[in-house]
């Protein structure tokens, strides 16, 4: 519209005069649609602008779309009231540049948007907002503007789309019907209730539904009902997300300061305004801390430069101190304690606990709360190594899982629910059910495979109704703030879970089920999606790594519980895995960075993620469409790593060139696994470099592009709330840079070095060796021959004596040791990095499929393998003697058992 009518406003009656004018008609029909749901510019400066448009003021329109525009890029309609008239532009300018600065970003008042549904004239609407208006007082900590909408679906509508809106007040007056028809909005309202139910609706019932609707889609924003409905109609009712009821009265007084006291709720932030005061403090430091304050730095001569780059105020809030207004992270009651339980609400938890050293620390905090010794734990295989480690501290008996291979791209899936069933259902058979503890999955994989968390859970508690679920959301923080993405996170899926357990419905569905399956084999167990029993205890943990996904200081971390019987049973033991591996002397900073990155999720966490997921999808796109990337370069897609069998839905592609985006929400809702579209996973194989190779040589080096990720043939670009789309320019740019290099390279290249690109190119794409499963643990450190779980703390520690080990080379000495047929059996975690997850684990057989699949690594980083030396591995005497000690133990056990 900008270009369109600036364009017209030079030349009003030039050749191409007539064409613009019809543009700029279609622009405004287009722009009315999404008008009617922003507060800026508003309805009424639209029509404003649309009327002196038809009176042919073409230059005053083309200023004032100008100044709009302006204004919604640089966020100053935020600040402050933008005219749109054009005497008033020279005072303006000046201010716009005065504003930008960050100290003035961070004086002015936060700016947002209520939402008032009200089926009124327009004389009524300006009433209404006049009203709201009048209410301001100077002292408001915060400004925001309204925006009145007629119906129920015009609410839902507006705040998918209107990420501004931080409260919703809802009227009697309101209607059911949207004028506007949008596909979208009908598969939204079937899956947040159903049209036929809410079709069926009495006009009366109109606010409370929608406060229920708008709870499943932002729960985080704030509701108040004005109704004429008595107490007793109001006090049964599901509100959602509704903070108060206004009984046919028109306060707007009482209005505004709940609306203002809702979002200070959700903006307080109790230990970083805490430390923030501590920090203006003058105090005497006589403590352990000789940087506490900068005196160390102050004083200095020759580390001056880290206080100029820091700044003073990290320095005057770094402390050791636990008083003065601060809080113990072993022990909270004040700030922190406070910080935690607003993450809790933050994230849908029953507890939040904050973690300063990262997630690989909170999974060994849960892992040994949880887990005895002896417990049995389902694992998936390829989780992250601090979950192994885990096992070895907690002595668990650790049946692993395998997930399903994509060989094609040398990295794995996930884990299938057949898979952990049929592991289920063989320890049940095997009568040692009730040893069974934990299962532990990763949500989402690195790579962005991201589980049905809901059906896992339930399917696994109909098979064993007090199992305890660790979900490793290490790269899924953001998920609970995107409506798709938040149904397939564990506090979501706890929660729904624990509502549909207590209906009578599901009790008649268990019971029918129960009847059904009487006496069924596994394979009809297998093939059939079972129902918990409604008595099932709902147990589920999560780890996030909400540094990696969301604001905070590096090692910021959370560990998020939903669990039933945390309070009579897990709470005492869980204070000391805490204590265990909690750091006595926290960072301050970090825990402030996490209370600081829950305010943003809270306020504007629907946004970013939506803008993030924007950004992904541009660059798939981008990729996908551009002619010269198709040579070299693939966007994976849904279809490429998650095998058919897994996508109930059908859906191949979430971009296709041909048929535009894909409605993912169908499978996002049924599909047995899905992708994370904001992970792009790009093959450079056809480049005739291994991903490695492309990521440290050719992105890093050459160009800057920093990346985690790399498979033999692809590399990993996430993107993340701070992704902006200059950044995706920039990738592209550099990726049809390298692309036009390897178009001149070849069209240089003699016949020999064209054959030498495409047999490295065949190698990389074609020729991969099949990836490994889990082979099995060694006689020595089994506890049952038949259901194979490992006891891999015993293997761990038996490493620890070197009598106990030898190296054998791999391309020498292992290939004789192998040939000799005695089992070969790893006395170390081998760790490639990245991913970081292990190919071989303490006590694991070493099969000729891992060693082969150890040849092909071209990762620079293998943990716990030695160059020098080679593979770490038990001696046979070891082994050995190891089996006598494992026999006597076993025989010791069945004796106590009987």
């Amino acid at each position: 519209m900008r270009e369109a009518t600036a364009a017209l406003a030079r030349d009003p009656g030039g050749t191409r005069s007539d064409k613009q004018i019809e543009k700029i008609n279609q622009l405004f029909e287009s722009l009315a649609l999404i008008e009617a749901y922003w507060a800026f510019p508003g309805v009424q400066a639209f029509d404003h602008i649309r009327r002196q448009f038809e009176h042919k003021n073409y230059e005053d329109v083309a200023f004032a779309v100008q100044r709009i525009t302006r204004a919604l890029t640089t966020g100053a309609y935020r600040r402050r009231h933008i005219p749109l008239e054009r005497d008033s532009a020279d005072a303006e300018e000046h201010e716009d540049e005065v504003i930008q600065s960050i100290e003035a970003r961070a004086l002015a008042k936060p700016y947002f948007e209520v939402m008032i549904v009200d089926d009124v004239n327009e004389h009524q609407e300006r009433w209404l907002k006049s009203n709201f208006s009048r209410m301001r007082r100077f002292e408001d900590p915060f400004h925001y503007e309204t925006v009145v909408v007629p119906s129920l679906q015009d609410a839902l509508i507006g705040i998918l789309f209107n990420h501004n809106i931080q409260a919703i007040v809802v009227r009697p007056g309101l209607i059911m019907e949207s004028k506007v028809e949008l596909s979208i909005l009908t598969r939204y309202l079937n899956r947040a209730g159903g049209i036929d139910s809410i079709e069926a609706l009495l006009p009366e019932d109109y606010g409370p539904e929608l406060c229920r609707l708008i709870a499943k889609v932002r729960p985080e924003l704030d509701a108040y009902l004005v109704t004429d409905r008595s107490v007793e109609d109001i006090a049964g009712l599901d509100l959602g997300i509704c903070r108060r009821v206004f009984y046919n009265q028109e306060d707007f007084l009482e209005l505004h300061l709940n609306i203002l006291r809702g979002v200070q709720a959700r903006y307080k932030t109790p230990f970083f305004t805490a430390l923030v005061e501590y920090s203006k403090q003058p105090t005497g430091v006589f403590h352990a801390m000789p940087i506490s304050r900068g005196k160390s730095i102050s004083r200095s001569h020759w580390i001056q430069d880290m206080g100029a780059f820091y700044g003073p105020n990290i320095f005057l809030a770094e402390t050791s101190a636990t008083s003065g207004g601060l809080d113990s992270l072993l022990e909270p009651h004040g700030p922190i304690k406070e910080a935690q339980e607003l993450a809790s609400r933050a994230f849908g938890s029953k507890q939040t606990y904050f973690a300063t050293n990262g997630t690989s620390t909170c999974n060994k905090i849960v892992v040994q709360a949880l887990v005895r010794p002896g417990d049995i734990v389902l694992v998936d295989r390829d989780c992250h190594k601090s979950h192994h480690y885990g096992m070895v501290l907690a002595g668990a008996q650790v049946v692993y899982l395998d997930s399903y291979p994509l060989n094609e791209y040398s990295m794995y899936g996930a884990v299938p629910l057949r898979e952990i069933k049929h592991q289920l259902l063989r320890l049940k058979a095997a009568g040692k059910l009730d040893r069974v503890r934990m299962l532990l999955l990763t949500n989402c994989t690195f790579d962005g495979v991201v589980y049905n968390v809901e059906r896992v859970m339930e399917e696994c508690l109909a098979i064993k109704p007090d199992l305890v679920f660790l979900w490793d959301e290490a790269w899924f923080g953001f998920a609970r703030f995107g409506p798709t993405y938040r149904q397939r996170t564990g506090m979501n899926a706890a929660n729904n879970l624990r509502e549909r357990l207590r209906t009578a419905d599901h009790a008649r569905a268990y019971e029918q089920q129960k009847t059904e399956l009487e006496g069924a084999d596994e394979e009809t167990l297998l093939n059939t999606r079972l129902l918990p029993p409604p008595a099932a205890r709902v147990r589920i943990y999560a780890t996030q790594s909400t540094h990696k996904t969301l604001t905070s200081l590096r090692q910021g971390s959370m560990i998020h519980v939903n669990d039933q019987d945390f309070k009579g049973e897990v709470e005492a033991s869980f204070q000391e895995a805490y204590m265990t591996h909690t750091s006595t002397s926290p960072n301050y900073q970090i825990i402030a960075s996490l209370d600081v990155g829950r305010r943003q999720v809270e306020l504007e966490g629907f946004e970013f993620v939506q803008r993030q997921v924007e950004a992904a999808m541009s660059m798939r796109r981008a990729i996908a469409t551009h002619p010269l990337l198709q040579k070299y370069f693939k966007v994976l897609t849904a279809g490429d790593m998650i095998p058919e069998q897994h996508r109930e839905s059908g859906v191949q592609t979430y971009y296709d060139p041909e048929q535009g985006w894909t409605d993912i929400w169908d499978c996002w809702e049924k599909d047995e696994f899905v992708l994370d579209a904001t992970r792009v996973t790009l093959a450079v194989g056809g480049t005739g470099w291994d991903g490695d190779t492309f990521k440290t040589d050719i992105l890093m080096d050459k160009y800057g592009i920093q990346i985690n990720k790399t498979s033999r043939n692809t590399v990993l670009f996430m993107t993340n709330i701070g992704t902006t789309r200059s950044s995706v320019a920039y990738l592209i740019e550099v990726l049809v840079e390298i692309a036009k290099e390897l178009d001149e390279l070849l069209d240089d290249a003699s016949i020999m070095e064209r054959r030498g690109f495409e047999k490295r190119v065949a190698n990389l794409m074609h020729d991969l060796p099949p990836l490994p499963d889990f082979s099995r643990f060694h006689d020595a450190f089994r506890t049952d021959q038949i259901t194979g779980e490992g006891d891999i703390r015993s293997a761990f520690f038996l490493s620890y004596d070197e009598k106990n080990c030898d190296y054998l080379e791999l391309d020498g000495s292992i290939n004789e040791a192998l040939e000799s047929g005695e089992d070969l059996v790893s006395a170390s975690f081998i760790i490639p990095y990245p991913p970081g997850f292990p190919i071989l684990v303490p006590g694991q057989v070493v099969s000729k499929e891992i060693l082969g699949f150890m040849r092909a690594l071209d990762v620079s980083e293998i943990h716990g393998y030695r160059d020098d030396l080679g593979l770490r591995v038990f001696t046979q005497e070891a082994l050995k003697q190891q089996a006598k000690t494992n026999a006597a133990r076993l025989k010791l056990n069945d004796a106590r058992h009987k």
